[in-house]
């Protein structure tokens, strides 16, 4: 599969080490808005530095990364779809209800296989949870707890541009709330505060939620976000049903554990998400791969990064009028 990749930044870096790694996959473009980055991005890995004309126009290239800034995201899948690429796309595709729904149509009117970089659906801890769950190892699955907090809060400047807690980071756990509990969300409960930096609230935003979804048949999950974790970066799920529980919990660099006169001492868990989901990065493109070459579906599309977004617009619309929110409501 001949690739192109759209972004020179941190996250197109890792997908072009990813590409690189799989042998059914050639990275032939790199482009982006600073030429610079591009040519050192392309020049590491033997691609060649151009302009999205180019790309989008060469009949060669079978597909297109998009990892370039979150303004750019649904032009370039509209113009990838139409030009018959297979797609894998940065989330989110637009901060804009509409603007996504917009794309999403542009894709659906395409034959192309398109997915969303909803990495943690490819994380091979978080696989095996759902496959457990499809396979009724714990029974019914009554309730959903995840718990998602990052090592320290980003720039402000970052904050600025990022959407919003929910929008920005929470969407991957609606993501996975809406993966593991497979079946329709009909209410979303949001509570959050500024309980890290006060410049986060000035910017606009906030560095602590919670998050209750309720589906359809009174499935509940409870979302947990925070911008700072002295521990390091936390990532766990907990399956709870009607037979049993299952865990995903943090992973360390060796699972070592030491065990002396003062206790056990487990290791911190790895420190963010490059090093948590590196695996999973690879495991996504393989998995454009096979739905590129077999005619199958992404296991995360452009449908799913859209319904993301409806939850996130939703936790957005409940903290601001202090109630529950009908999904019903958004979009």
């Amino acid at each position: 599969m001949n690739l192109a990749i759209i972004g020179a930044g941190r996250i197109a870096q890792v997908h072009a080490a990813a590409a690189d790694r799989d042998p059914r996959i050639a990275l032939v473009y790199v482009s982006d808005i600073r030429p610079e980055a591009a040519e050192a991005l392309a020049a590491t890995f033997g691609a060649t530095s151009v302009d999205v004309d180019t790309l989008f126009d060469d009949e060669r290239i079978d597909a297109v990364l998009i990892a370039s800034s979150t303004a750019t995201h649904a032009e370039f899948l509209e113009r990838a779809a139409k030009a018959g690429k297979a797609v894998l796309c940065e989330k989110p595709i637009a901060l804009d209800i509409e603007r996504t729904r917009q794309a999403v149509e542009v894709v659906n009117a395409h034959s192309v296989a398109c997915a969303l970089g909803f990495n943690r659906r490819h994380d091979p801890q978080f696989a095996a949870l759902k496959a457990a769950l499809d396979a009724g190892r714990i029974g019914r699955l009554e309730t959903l707890t995840i718990i998602s907090r990052d090592p320290a809060p980003p720039p402000i400047d970052y904050i600025e541009g990022s959407g919003g807690l929910f929008f920005d980071m929470m969407i991957h756990d609606f993501d996975v709330a809406r993966w593991l509990l497979d079946e329709p969300i009909a209410a979303v409960s949001a509570s959050g505060g500024v309980l890290i930096d006060p410049a986060i609230g000035e910017a606009g935003d906030i560095d602590t939620a919670m998050v209750v979804l309720a589906t359809d048949s009174g499935r509940l999950c409870h979302i947990q976000n925070s911008r700072r974790a002295a521990y390091g970066y936390d990532q766990r799920i907990e399956a709870f049903g009607s037979r049993g529980m299952l865990q995903a919990v943090n992973e360390t660099e060796t699972r070592l554990r030491h065990t002396g006169e003062a206790g056990q001492l487990d290791e911190p868990p790895k420190h963010f998400f490059l090093e948590r989901y590196g695996v999973a990065y690879g495991r996504e493109l393989g998995d454009l791969y096979d739905a590129w070459s077999t005619g199958g579906a992404p296991k995360a599309t452009h449908e799913d990064g859209y319904q993301s977004l409806r939850l996130a617009a939703a936790a957005t619309k409940s903290l601001a009028e202090g109630r529950t929110v009908c999904l019903d409501e958004i979009g």
